[in-house]
């Protein structure tokens, strides 16, 4: 049997309407579009020194070095992407979650030492792997009416939408201020007055006129092309980086000509964790501590499955996903790994839809992004050539693609309609789909109890939104018994 026979058959590339070649090309489009987490999750957990003003110091003083964790990051990414493709045959990618990495960042590592906060993550992944061997994830999973997976899909289109217009710059915050209550606002003053984000606006016209014409490889095409014209750009009008002090230059990522291509890996920090969370802080603390981690992964990975399951194909018109049980468990794994690692929950990555739009349709493309991932920690210099502005566009236009979802919806049923509205927008919103899932799933199951539907209601749906009821309250529930 030859080699190509074998990897499609192992695969299933073939019965999947997809090729190698497209599997190839989704991979290496997944992994520039969510490659930005090597360099932005050392900005968010790590410090470059425990002197600098905004260190990310934990209780003791101490701080996670920036090259180390850009290094761990990289590696877990690598690894548990290539697993998960090989175990669930999905063209998901798996890396370090925004929102729990901020948790750790800004409300967890300053009670305590940095590997005590890293255990609570490897505690919090142990409960979810625990969850998805008693068939508990898989069961609240396939529990979710039809209607909310199509809103989930939608709320996560325009949540990536909205990651890429603020990491380029598109939209931007503005400083509260007593005279305006506007959170935000299209890039500087009204206009887009900044080169790099004159060059995502070029990208998303670009990306967008390819994809409209059914040209193969468009979104890496979009992102490449991009990314030449911002280092012509960068060679002539020498626009530099953003460093937050030059709200004109390049967010993430410097489009220049690297010092050196490769360098070493430092993994000093695999397996700097510990179990003294429990010591350090008052015991109910750290157990709300992890019930928040625990919420925030569970339903994050659920909420992104379904939009990139529905995004590829693979949930079929009974609304479930097939092998999820396989799927979620290594998705668990990657909680356990980020912790151990230092970097923080793996898991999911709702930027994996830019691949799937791209014709990934199988673990082939997972194996593809793996490779470039463990490839990334000997080439991070020449990986920040790509700036993010380069690489948002393809975010949008997925997007774009994802919102079609919104017509499984029957918005004419105003029962169905609030709670699909909600999971929709409070995602964007509140830059959270964990957040928006909650609260879809809290105002489903109280319209249907007090419109007389109760029953129609399926008893995982009571017991997560009563979960999602004490989260959101997480706060003052701390404050009472912390």
């Amino acid at each position: 049997m030859r080699a190509g026979t074998r990897l499609d058959g192992f695969f299933k590339i073939s019965e999947r309407g997809s090729t190698p070649g497209r599997e190839v090309r989704g991979g290496v489009v997944t992994f520039v579009t969510m490659a930005y987490i090597i360099v932005l999750n050392p900005l968010i957990i790590g410090s470059f020194s425990a002197e600098d003003t905004a260190a990310k110091t934990d209780l003791f003083g101490n701080v996670l070095p920036v090259n180390q964790v850009a290094a761990a990051t990289a590696l877990v990414a690598g690894v548990m992407t290539i697993l998960f493709g090989l175990v669930a045959n999905y063209p998901f990618a798996i890396a370090t979650g925004l929102g729990v990495n901020s948790l750790l960042a800004v409300t967890i590592a300053p009670q305590m030492s940095w590997p005590a906060a890293m255990g609570l993550v490897v505690v919090n992944g142990l409960i979810v792997l625990l969850l998805v061997v008693t068939g508990v994830r898989t069961m609240v999973f396939n529990a979710v009416p039809a209607p909310l997976k199509a809103a989930i899909a939608v709320g996560i289109g325009l949540f990536i939408a909205l990651i890429g217009f603020v990491d380029a710059g598109f939209v931007r915050r503005l400083p509260d201020a007593a005279e305006t209550t506007v959170p935000v606002s299209l890039g500087i003053d009204g206009s887009i007055a900044s080169w790099p984000t004159a060059v995502f606006v070029f990208g998303l016209i670009l990306t967008g006129v390819l994809v409209a014409r059914g040209v193969k490889g468009a979104i890496l095409i979009g992102v490449l092309s991009a990314t030449v014209l911002s280092i012509v750009v960068e060679a002539i009008a020498k626009v530099g980086p953003s460093a937050g002090e030059n709200p004109k230059g390049w967010n993430l990522g410097y489009p220049g000509l690297p010092e050196q291509v490769v360098g070493l890996p430092d993994l000093s920090l695999l397996g700097e964790f510990n179990f003294d969370a429990w010591a350090q802080v008052p015991a109910i603390t750290a157990a709300l501590l992890v019930f928040t981690l625990v919420l925030t992964d569970f339903f994050d990975t659920i909420g992104t499955m379904t939009g990139l399951g529905k995004e590829s194909g693979a949930i079929g018109k009974d609304g479930t996903l097939p092998n999820a049980g396989k799927a979620l468990f290594v998705d668990g794994v990657g909680a356990v790994a980020g912790g151990a690692a230092s970097t923080s929950s793996n898991t999911v990555f709702v930027e994996s839809a830019a691949g799937i739009a791209e014709g990934a349709r199988t673990g082939l493309a997972n194996v593809v992004t793996g490779l470039l991932f463990l490839a990334a920690m000997f080439l991070t210099p020449l990986y920040e050539v790509i700036p993010v502005e380069a690489a948002a566009p393809a975010l949008v236009v997925v997007g774009a693609l994802m919102i079609k979802q919104i017509t499984e919806i029957d918005f004419a049923d105003f029962s169905l309609a609030l709670p699909a509205f909600l999971t929709i927008v409070v995602m964007p919103f509140t830059y959270s789909i964990a957040n928006g899932i909650g609260a879809g799933f809290v105002s489903f199951v109280v319209i249907r109890a007090v419109t007389g539907r109760a029953r129609e209601v399926h008893p995982l749906m009571w017991i997560t939104s009563a979960a999602f009821v004490v989260y959101f309250a997480i706060g003052p529930i701390r404050a009472v018994f912390g």
